[in-house]
């Protein structure tokens, strides 16, 4: 978390001719959830925040119960603040967001649940464009697809 949210900002700032005051974060599956998370913690600072098949709320599907516990330990009070759900029904707020998610995800029913999200940001006033893509699954392949859709909804939100 220290490392993406402030050492390599930082770093970029330092060493790079970078506008800090246009960034955005985005990711798949973990790293997905890591970036809304930390969207959303960081509102002021990232413009846009999308995610590909991301957990949304590890808190509440097997594999995130796993890694929370394996991490923070059995207090799940902690386990909120990195969960993108919790985190939204927390107060966290960004004013939209970007989810593509396969629909042929083996982890789509068990582990991701974008409907917890949509239900979420929902009850938030949050905008949650989230795409359902028919066919496609976790990989590669899925991503690099949808890539160039992200990139474009990020950079409008730049200017």
């Amino acid at each position: 978390r220290d490392y993406i949210e402030h050492e390599l900002p930082e770093l970029i700032a330092r060493e790079f001719p970078a506008d800090m005051t246009r960034q955005g974060i985005m990711g798949h599956s973990m790293g997905g959830h890591g970036a809304l998370t930390i969207g959303l913690r960081n509102p002021d600072i990232y413009r846009a925040v999308s995610a590909f098949s991301p957990i949304v709320a590890p808190s509440q599907v097997p594999w995130g119960q796993k890694a929370l516990g394996g991490y923070l330990g059995d207090d799940k009070a902690a386990w909120r603040a990195y969960d993108a759900v919790a985190l939204i029904e927390d107060g966290a707020r960004v004013p939209e967001l970007l989810v593509d998610q396969g629909s042929a995800d083996d982890f789509v029913e068990t582990e991701l649940r974008p409907e917890l999200l949509a239900d979420a940001c929902e009850k938030a006033g949050i905008v949650l464009d989230l795409a359902i893509d028919d066919g496609y699954d976790h990989s590669y392949y899925f991503i690099s697809t949808f890539m160039e859709k992200h990139l474009r909804w990020h950079e409008a939100r730049f200017v």
